[in-house]
């Protein structure tokens, strides 16, 4: 049996950052391309998830993408969007087009560690899933603070009667975060126990430091993705004339597939699209999206990121 070597691997690392460094990304921001959009060209290394870190900068600085063009090929990544500001209007100033350029421009492969290394407050973050019901934001924060904590932030999804929360808290005495593991696991233990509801054996609970913490959305989509939301019935509630159409086309033969998404257009939707290919772990190699008027749509040439195009098994 074959073995990796502990040092080809070492050398292929620091021949992959030698790479980056020669090659950092490239943007560009032009106002004159486009009648009614700034338009970003962004080039740069190949590398899993570089699209969805590109996506979530745009996302973050509070751009609309109203429509994108993404290609990669082998270890190179191109994408251009057209976006505007929350106006609706061009990017016109000049510190958030330097904003977007700095951003962007830093190596892709470490977009997010950059964001939160300059933004870390000392707070402590709880994630928990569980059974959605009336009342339960209200019971988490009663356990909270009766522990003594102060909930500084909190985002709560919700889907099929599940949900997903990130809760940012501080010790009360303190005003910093709360570190003390004993203290940590009984609050993972009773919040576990409000989110069970009737015998939910899935409610999970964790808690970590905010240094190094991830992008909030993000977590909450590994977080219901984790929790198979999607494979839960929505108790007669969905309505089908307002869900997505998703076609899902298997090229086998020419080891890809195409996934064609058609819905209402809504803020972050490129996001949330992009977030759950990346999730399945699937990579766009070619894409497009267009947000219509009436209808937003999205094309993706994608494939397995062990190289192989979607199974049926896999669709969603």
């Amino acid at each position: 049996m074959m073995r990796s070597c502990p040092q080809a691997e070492a050398d292929d690392d620091e021949y992959a950052k030698f790479i980056k460094r020669m090659n950092p990304p490239r943007v560009v921001v032009d106002n004159e391309a486009c009648e009614n959009a700034t338009v970003i060209w962004v080039d740069s290394i190949n590398q899993h998830g570089v699209l969805l870190e590109v996506v979530q900068v745009l996302i973050d600085l509070k751009l609309t993408v109203k429509k994108a063009y993404i290609s990669s090929d082998g270890r190179w990544f191109m994408a251009v969007f057209n976006v505007t500001d929350r106006d609706g209007d061009k990017v016109r100033d000049r510190g958030l087009i330097s904003h977007i350029q700095k951003s962007l421009g830093t190596d892709a492969c470490f977009f997010l560690k950059l964001r939160n290394s300059a933004g870390i407050r000392e707070h402590t973050f709880i994630e928990m899933t569980g059974t959605d019901r009336p009342g339960l934001l209200s019971e988490i924060c009663a356990v909270l603070a009766n522990r003594n904590c102060n909930v500084v932030e909190a985002e709560l999804w919700t889907h099929n009667s599940r949900v997903a929360a990130v809760v940012g808290v501080t010790d009360h005495a303190t005003g910093r975060a709360v570190e003390d593991s004993d203290r940590l696991s009984a609050i993972e233990d009773l919040l576990c126990n409000v989110l069970k509801g009737d015998d939910d054996s899935s409610a999970a609970t964790t808690s970590t430091l905010s240094a190094g913490r991830t992008h909030t959305e993000r977590r909450l989509h590994q977080m219901m993705f984790r929790d198979r939301d999607y494979e839960r019935g929505a108790g007669g509630r969905d309505d089908k004339s307002r869900r997505p159409q998703v076609s899902v086309m298997d090229c086998s033969e020419k080891d890809y597939s195409v996934i064609i998404v058609r819905s209402k257009d809504r803020p972050k939707l490129l996001f949330d699209t992009v977030c759950t290919l990346t999730d399945m772990q699937y990579a766009v190699f070619h894409g497009k999206a267009d947000a219509g008027d009436e209808e937003a749509y999205q094309e993706y040439y994608i494939r397995h990121v062990d190289g192989h195009p979607i199974s049926s098994e896999a669709e969603r």
